[in-house]
C-alpha cells in the first residue's frame, strides 16, 4: 500500500566514496522520511554530507548501503524533471542559454508550451528580483544572482519536492533573508515540501523541522517547533 503523503523514505541509507584505505564514508546509516508540505533544515558544517545526502534523496546518487524510496513519487527515473527539484550549491545554469530560458527549462521538459513556459520563468525571476537580467548569460551575472536564478528554476515546474544546497551562501545577509523569505513565500502557496542544507543556524531557524548532519551520520532529529 501506497503512502500518499510519505514523499521520501530512507533505511540505514549510506553513501561512500572510493574503496579501501582511501573510501570516505559521505553519509551513514541514516534513517528518515519526508512527508508532503514538510519544511526541513539540514544542519552541519561543510563536508559533514549535507551535499551528499541532498544528492541521494534527489535520486542523482545511488546508495552503496542501505536503501531510499519514493512512495508517492514514483522510481527514480520518474523524479526529474517533475515531482522533485534540486537547487545546487554551486553553478548549474547551461551557459548557451539565457536566464530566462534556464528557468523556462523545467517546464518545457514537463510539456508546457513556450509561451507559457517563458511568461512563467519571468514571473519567477520577477520574484527574485532577477528580471533585469533575464535576457543574460550565465557568465554575465554574478555568483549570487547565478544562485537565486537556480532556485527560480528548481520552482518554476511546480515540483512536489523542493531541495535547496545552502541556498543563501553566495548572498549578504539581508539578500539572504529575502531569497528565504520568497522561497518560504513560494512553498507555502505551492504546499511542496522543502529540504534546505545549510551550515547557518539564522536560515535553520526560519523552518520548522531541523536535522543535524556530522561526519556523516543523521546524529538528531529536532521535533517540529513554532518556527
Amino acid at each position: 500500500m501506497i503512502d500518499r503523503d510519505v514523499l521520501v523514505r530512507a533505511d540505514a541509507l549510506g553513501r561512500v566514496h572510493g574503496s579501501g584505505r582511501h573510501a570516505v564514508a559521505a553519509v551513514l546509516d541514516a534513517s528518515f522520511t519526508i512527508s508532503a508540505r514538510e519544511r526541513i533544515a539540514i544542519v552541519g558544517p561543510s563536508g559533514s554530507g549535507k551535499s551528499t545526502l541532498l544528492h541521494l534523496i534527489a535520486g542523482l546518487d545511488t546508495p552503496t548501503s542501505g536503501s531510499i524510496t519514493w512512495p508517492a513519487l514514483g522510481g527514480r527515473e520518474q523524479l526529474r524533471p517533475g515531482p522533485v527539484a534540486l537547487a545546487f550549491q554551486g553553478p548549474s545554469l547551461l551557459p548557451p542559454l539565457s536566464i530566462v530560458e534556464n528557468v523556462a527549462l523545467p517546464v518545457l521538459l514537463g510539456g508546457g508550451s513556450e509561451t507559457d513556459a517563458m511568461q512563467i520563468a519571468r514571473d519567477m525571476l520577477g520574484r527574485f528580483d532577477l528580471t533585469p537580467i533575464a535576457d543574460k548569460l550565465p557568465e554575465e551575472i554574478s555568483g549570487g544572482q547565478s544562485q537565486r536564478a537556480g532556485l527560480a528554476r528548481a520552482l518554476a515546474g511546480s515540483p512536489v519536492l523542493v531541495l535547496a544546497d545552502e541556498p543563501t551562501g553566495q548572498q549578504d545577509h539581508a539578500t539572504g533573508m529575502h531569497v528565504l523569505d520568497t522561497l518560504l513565500d513560494l512553498i507555502s502557496a505551492s504546499g511542496a515540501a522543502l529540504v534546505v542544507a545549510t551550515h547557518d543556524l539564522a536560515v535553520a531557524q526560519l523552518l520548522p523541522i531541523r536535522w543535524t548532519v556530522a561526519g556523516g551520520r543523521l546524529a538528531s532529529e529536532v521535533a517540529p517547533c513554532s518556527a
